[in-house]
């Protein structure tokens, strides 16, 4: 699904003349200013999956912080906005083909968050599994009728438990929510098995300037690929 066909940066003309305008001298950094435009990175065109890839400094979680700013998704963690951030960001255009209902952007700190919390959310889920086999039971061996429209729901439970094993219906109630169509990802990274996902476009923003490339000519893909590749006897 594409939500987002288009974000157009600043180029580096527009962030010129804008550091000249400025009247504010106390500051020591314009950041964002000046991160992608070093390396001509003024449009993405999107795809369903869009990776931004390369290394430290390159500016890609820089341009993942302006598009989420941008298209107002939520988050959990703070970042570093800096005076100028809003300036820059309402520099930005974008071709948003429909408006998603849930726009988010997780980081690495939300997944540590979410590990360190790993354990309560186990026992959550536990003390879930121990309510749903009481209703299992309730629900398989009662001797349930319907007598009215109100009921219904209640009938779909009890034929939902007639039908199923124990293991299923569990499974199927827990579960819920654990897979999400319709949706557009853009993500940092440069990890070779996110980077080989089928049909993203990657946009290299170690190049000068930036360009898209397929996944197999990314430099430290071929560094993991010439190093399987001289061990390839021991496997």
């Amino acid at each position: 699904m594409i939500y987002l066909r288009n974000f157009s940066f600043p180029s580096e003309d527009r962030e010129y003349n804008f550091i000249l305008d400025e009247k504010r001298t106390c500051f020591d950094t314009f950041y964002p200013f000046k991160i992608l435009s070093k390396n001509d990175f003024t449009e993405i065109d999107f795809e369903p999956v869009t990776i931004l890839y390369g290394g430290n400094g390159s500016g890609k979680s820089t341009a993942l912080n302006v598009i989420a700013e941008k298209i107002g998704a939520s988050r959990d963690t703070i970042f570093n906005k800096s005076n100028f951030f809003k300036d820059y960001v309402d520099m930005c255009d974008m071709d948003e083909v429909k408006v998603a209902e849930i726009k988010r952007i997780i980081t690495s700190d939300d997944v540590f968050d979410y590990i360190l919390n790993l354990r309560n959310l186990n026992e959550g889920i536990d003390n879930k599994r121990e309510n749903l086999f009481g209703d299992y039971l309730d629900a398989k061996y009662s001797g349930f009728k319907m007598k009215s429209l109100e009921d219904y729901e209640e009938l779909k439970k009890v034929n939902s438990a007639r039908s199923k094993t124990m293991s299923k219906f569990i499974r199927k109630n827990l579960m819920s929510s654990a897979r999400f169509f319709g949706c557009q990802f853009i993500i940092s990274t440069h990890s070779p098995l996110l980077l080989a996902i089928k049909g993203a476009k990657i946009y290299d923003l170690d190049e000068s300037p930036v360009s898209v490339k397929p996944w197999t000519s990314l430099e430290n893909v071929r560094t993991y690929y010439e190093f399987f590749k001289h061990h390839d006897s021991e496997f």
